[in-house]
């Protein structure tokens, strides 16, 4: 199998107030990498799809809805108010709405409900319209620097935050694993990689979008199942805690050997993030 080429290029990014690096990697059991990762400098934009289906499909599905919801934001990101003006907002206390974030999220459902359209209809056109292609989906959005970080997040793909020394998951896994956990089930637990979210395979989706306060040194992870789900929270923590504005590329090299060393049997992508004020 064609191994896809990554949607961004494997270097440093500089979005608002954030550096991040990405990279993906086949692992030691797969034929092919139906993962893929995308960094938008211009929009602030980082996010990761784990694409599922076989036989090519899922490489297709992991790209088109990273490219699509790129490409979403990119023609409707110039409708959010510019900073000056959300705190104009702030400061009159008649105002109706202040939240700056608010816009970027509505954006993010519709843009993410534009995407699974997309890859259904591809689905339909090939008379899966049910358990046909699909992806996770997750990411975080930061158009300006003054802004909270807006995460996004489809399946089981996660972001993660490193503050002060501790490593915090900020999504939860749309899985059937978890939902049987939620529910106090702790004998026979379906297979962790059973979704019930993804892009594509259904006619509609329901993302988990949030915003959070982004204070500098914050770490960001972003990553494939093939990451989190081999290497233990606290060998990250440990990574994560000695990021760096001039190591992130060893980092994310570091991490995908020791899912590999740790038996991954799935592609490993990690994305990472370190929040720096003067980083833009």
């Amino acid at each position: 199998m064609t191994m896809p080429i990554p949607l961004s290029a494997v270097r440093v990014h500089r979005l608002p107030a954030t550096l991040a690096f990405g990279a993906t990697d086949i692992g030691p059991v797969r034929a092919g990498n139906e993962d893929n990762f995308l960094v938008d400098e211009a929009l602030g934009l980082a996010m990761v799809a784990d694409g599922m289906g076989g036989h090519a499909a899922g490489e297709v599905a992991s790209a088109g809805a990273l490219t699509t919801l790129r490409d979403y934001l990119h023609q409707r990101a110039a409708d959010l108010p510019a900073p000056s003006a959300v705190a104009g907002m702030a400061a009159d206390p008649d105002a109706t709405w202040s939240d700056p974030a608010a816009g970027a999220v509505r954006l993010l459902h519709a843009g993410i409900a534009h995407a699974n359209a997309s890859l259904y209809a591809q689905n339909c056109s090939r008379n899966r319209s049910e358990g046909g292609m699909g992806t996770t989906l997750t990411g975080f959005w930061r158009p300006y620097s003054a802004w909270p970080l807006v995460f996004f997040h489809v399946g089981d793909s996660r972001l993660y935050r490193l503050r002060g020394g501790v490593l915090e998951q900020l999504t939860r896994d749309q899985t059937m694993y978890q939902q049987a956990l939620e529910a106090g089930m702790f004998d026979n637990l379906p297979a962790r990689n059973l979704l019930l979210q993804a892009v594509g395979p259904s006619a509609s989706v329901m993302p988990e979008v949030r915003s959070h306060l982004a204070l500098d040194g914050d770490v960001l992870m972003l990553c494939s199942d093939g990451l989190h789900g081999s290497v233990p929270h606290a060998e990250m923590e440990s990574m994560l805690a000695r990021a760096t504005p001039g190591n992130l590329d060893q980092l994310c090299a570091q991490l995908i050997d020791m899912a590999k060393l740790y038996g991954a049997r799935d592609n490993i992508t990690v994305l990472l993030a370190l929040c720096a004020s003067d980083a833009a």
